[in-house]
């Protein structure tokens, strides 16, 4: 975590309890693409409220279905809806060769005057409507339809092409996502975890455990090197609250008895003063509650990650407002695949050319895929809390290692991925787990940073992983250490992690501009949420 994080956490105690609420959420977070089928889309356009954490509800516009859509993706979802607005706009879901067709039905208020949707990167021909100065527009009662062919898998930003300062910034945007047409036998016969490991792969983990799917595709794209586990999207924008509250007042001056006809709004969007910074059009913390919430009914999409360690994650972002937003995943870098749906490769397109990200900073209207995973190697412990001194039989598993090095021949286990040469080391091997007493971390002091379950929770992975991997002084070093059986550190005890109950790990993933992640300048909120990591036997279920 950087040093002014780190500040912030200490100096602002109200976090905690909030961070005790994020680490119980590995039970009920979901996330996933969700979105709507087509290749044929009645889609409108109109105003509603958003709401906000910090109380507000913000005038604003959207797109939404005009009727029921064709169907809803991954099919396993439940409760699904898709209002006529939601921000961002719904996610549209068609396959490589599609011919696809969205008629735009404009249902915003007379006077923001006509509205449109561009499709960058596709060839698209319009009937209906009226001309534009940048393609055909949705007038009050004429609507427009547009036509393309999905020529180029991946995933695609569509917006208002229509004074585009104002639209978008009141929330006329969306995603395309485009499925590959041929997907890799090697995807659909498992994911191979790496290159050079033994026969398992995290498809019979997650079979085994009784996981369903939640993918929309095998593969983000039509090559082996794309195959992917589990898939999350993520739409980062900003909003400023004056323009929008301008737009209404105009809004209600022109629409107003004795108003003068007809009337148009006027509204400037500059200089521009966002406040609030939005992933899938919420804040955290209401970005990591579930999708399609009754208390969301224009912003039903999550965003909170999860996933099971030596999975690959596919992860799809989107840049939908006008500026930049440095976004940072905590615990690994980010391998960029493509951009616009375009996949980066080696001149004889033999490997993956994208770069490692740090930071996923979107460019506005630019979308990436980009692979992400986790392990645990690296951090010089056994997150598992195996220990040779517990009458716990997870406690006494066995870690065989493939060619890199990972537990991959049981993928029944528990510890299955578990970086092998951390097997039975403790936490600690120095009773205040100090470095420079021969421990790998120094822990923090629990007087100062309060015992609450992000600082002073578990740092296991597993069910009674806390309780059987407790040690009090140890002799020796490494995975020849001599330990007790009792110690109180690390500490347990704690609401989201209990010391008989499941353990897992929250990263936060957040933007690294310190002021997005304040809601209306209050910190915490914004574009910050946190990707949730758990052991094998627990069930990642995103369906409701």
């Amino acid at each position: 975590m950087k040093p002014i994080l780190e500040k912030l956490f200490l100096k602002t105690r109200r976090l905690l309890p909030m961070l005790m609420a994020v680490a119980s959420l590995t039970a009920a977070a979901h996330a996933a693409t969700p979105g709507i089928t087509g290749p044929t889309f009645s889609l409108t356009a109109a105003p509603a409220y958003l709401t906000e954490p910090d109380g507000q509800a913000v005038y604003s516009w959207g797109y939404g279905c005009n009727g029921n859509p064709t169907g809803f993706a991954p099919a396993n979802i439940q409760s699904t809806f898709c209002n006529t607005m939601q921000v961002p706009g719904p996610t549209l879901i068609v396959n490589e060769g599609d011919t696809v067709t969205v008629t735009l039905t404009n249902n915003l208020p007379a006077p923001a005057g006509n509205t449109s949707i561009l499709f960058p990167g596709f060839a698209v021909t319009t009937s209906g409507g009226v001309a534009g100065l940048v393609t055909q527009e949705a007038a009050i009662g004429t609507p427009v339809t547009y036509t393309f062919k999905a020529t180029t898998p991946g995933t695609h930003a569509y917006y208002s092409g229509t004074q585009g300062d104002l639209q978008v910034e009141m929330g006329l945007f969306g995603a395309l996502v485009v499925l590959p047409n041929n997907i890799p036998t090697a995807c659909t016969t498992g994911l191979p975890i790496l290159k050079g490991s033994a026969s398992g792969n995290n498809a019979k983990a997650q079979s085994y455990w009784g996981e369903s799917d939640f993918r929309l595709a095998d593969a983000a794209y039509d090559n082996a090197k794309t195959c992917y586990d589990r898939e999350y999207l993520f739409q980062f924008s900003e909003m400023d609250p004056n323009i929008h509250s301008q737009a209404l007042a105009q809004v209600d001056q022109c629409t107003a008895p004795g108003a003068v006809s007809p009337c148009y709004l006027h509204v400037p969007t500059e200089p521009y003063h966002p406040a609030y910074f939005m992933i899938n059009g919420r804040s955290m913390p209401d970005d990591m509650d579930g999708n399609y919430p009754v208390e969301y009914p224009h912003q039903p999409y999550n965003g909170n990650p999860h996933m099971h360690p030596g999975e690959i994650v596919l992860l799809r972002i989107i840049g939908q407002g006008r500026w930049q937003h440095p976004f940072h995943e905590h615990a690994n870098h980010v391998r960029i695949l493509a951009r616009d749906g375009n996949l980066i490769l080696t001149p004889d397109g033999q490997a993956l050319a994208g770069p490692a990200l740090f930071t996923t900073t979107t460019t506005p209207g630019q979308a990436m895929d980009g692979l992400f995973y986790y392990t645990g190697r690296g951090l010089n412990w056994d997150m598992y809390g195996h220990n040779p001194a517990s009458t716990d039989p997870n406690a006494l598993l066995t870690c065989t290692p493939d060619d890199n090095g990972y537990n991959t021949s049981a993928p029944q286990s528990i510890n299955y991925f578990e970086w092998c040469q951390d097997h039975n080391k403790p936490l600690q091997v120095a009773p205040f787990g100090d470095v420079a007493k021969g421990g790998p971390v120094t822990l923090p002091d629990p007087n100062i940073l309060t015992n609450g379950a992000w600082f002073g929770g578990s740092p296991y992975l597993g069910p009674n992983a806390t309780t059987r991997a407790t040690f009090g002084q140890c002799t020796g070093s490494g995975p020849t250490a001599q330990c007790g059986t009792t110690g109180t550190t690390p500490p347990s005890g704690t609401i989201g992690n209990s010391p008989t109950g499941e353990a897992g790990f929250a990263f936060m993933w957040h933007s690294h501009n310190e002021r997005e992640i304040t809601t209306n300048n209050a910190f915490p909120g914004g574009m910050m949420m946190m990707m949730l990591i758990d052991s094998r036997e627990f069930v990642i279920d995103e369906s409701k």
